[in-house]
């Protein structure tokens, strides 16, 4: 049987790319569905997709950077399916430019979402999972987050912090017995809207040039995010590269 049957998954950023992808599969392997993201028109069409297709989910519009919305959205899962197995932070923005640049309204934006919203999610899940000693934080971190790349000084400054972050969270959960999971992402040239929030012109077109050449769909992740939940409880897969393999 599968373990990803019947398990209670919150999803941020879930409106599209990654996200949407990863709910899609996962309901249909039968997971239970729980969906976060600002644009609530867009969260009310993919969970109508899902239960339209036999799988259950609901949603609630949430921005990451209120912990409070947060809260509420892990709160909704256990009201509405009596639990909380899995939180998967993947809400982002790549705003990319060069540091000279200063976009610093963007550095924060970033630091806001990237980083301080993953936190949130943490935060809201972890009182659950310490005191049913079990659960699973999947967090989407990038290539970026291990590899250095001009252009994404203070996007990879995030995700760098998300890989150190989620590694001590399954380091100090082993200590403490709590049996907490983790599974770091980290994607390379997917499609999905990520460039959209790209405002540097010269950072776009390089951006777009390459994804346009080499960049695969969501679904890529989606799977492997389906293979770290499927995993026996005694089981942490904790970190993926996902590339296009065309990319060098």
């Amino acid at each position: 049987m599968m373990s990803v049957k019947d398990k209670v998954i919150v999803i941020t950023g879930a409106s599209s790319g990654i996200g949407e992808a990863s709910a899609k599969l996962l309901a249909k392997n039968g997971a239970k569905l729980v969906l976060g993201a600002r644009r609530e028109e867009r969260l009310k069409e993919i969970v109508d997709q899902i239960i339209a297709a036999g799988g259950q989910a609901t949603y609630q519009s949430t921005d990451v950077t209120q912990p409070g919305q947060v809260k509420a959205l892990v709160q909704l899962a256990k009201d509405r399916f009596g639990g909380i197995d899995v939180i998967f932070n993947n809400a982002g923005i790549m705003p990319s430019s060069p540091i000279s640049a200063l976009h610093i309204d963007e550095w924060n934006a970033m630091i806001d979402i990237n980083l301080k919203g993953v936190l949130n999610g943490v935060a809201a899940v972890m009182p659950d999972f310490t005191s049913q000693k079990h659960g699973q934080i999947i967090t989407t971190s990038s290539v970026a987050g291990i590899k250095s790349f001009p252009g994404a000084g203070v996007y990879g400054a995030t995700k760098f912090a998300v890989r150190n972050l989620m590694e001590v969270i399954r380091m100090e959960s082993a200590q403490e017995g709590t049996n907490i999971r983790t599974a770091t992402l980290y994607p390379a040239a997917i499609n999905t809207e990520l460039l959209h929030t790209i405002t540097d012109q010269n950072t776009r077109a390089g951006m777009d040039s390459l994804y346009n050449s080499v960049g695969i769909g969501p679904d890529a992740v989606a799977r492997v995010v389906n293979f770290a939940v499927d995993q026996p409880e005694d089981v942490n897969v904790n970190e993926f590269i996902i590339y296009p393999t065309k990319q060098g």
